[in-house]
């Protein structure tokens, strides 16, 4: 079982940065893919970024690409979304997700199924 705990949402003026981070509980972090997902109001959850087991490898939805960058501290089971330049319609939940049972294995990360565990989500509202 693993929890994941979001922080760092919060309400932005446009153009602004945040860093989010997502703590994880198990000592097995180091072990397995982590992705952030956010969800608009009225909207389905899409696909922001992710990051493989020792963060060699990471991916991004074209939205955010150039201004978000998805990391990850294997010695503090913590993973991070720092987001820059921010637009309004980065306004979302923002939702961090470990891909368990995959293991090391960097697959279909862009995939909500693909993720075992889900953080409770995080607000973030860009204002103009």
């Amino acid at each position: 079982q693993v929890q994941l705990v979001e922080s760092g949402g919060g309400l932005v003026q446009a153009g602004g940065s945040l860093r989010l981070s997502c703590a994880a509980s198990a000592s097995t972090f180091s072990s397995y893919s982590m992705g952030w997902f956010r969800q608009a109001p009225g909207q389905e959850r899409e696909f922001v970024a992710a990051v493989n087991w020792n963060g060699g490898s990471t991916d991004y939805a074209d939205s955010v690409k150039g201004r978000f960058t998805i990391s990850r501290d294997n010695a503090k089971n913590t993973a991070y979304l720092q987001m820059n330049s921010l637009k309004r319609e980065d306004t979302a939940v923002y939702y961090c997700a470990a891909d368990v049972r995959h293991g090391s294995i960097w697959s279909a990360h862009r995939e909500s199924w693909r993720y075992d565990y889900w953080g409770q989500g995080t607000q973030v509202t860009v204002s103009s």
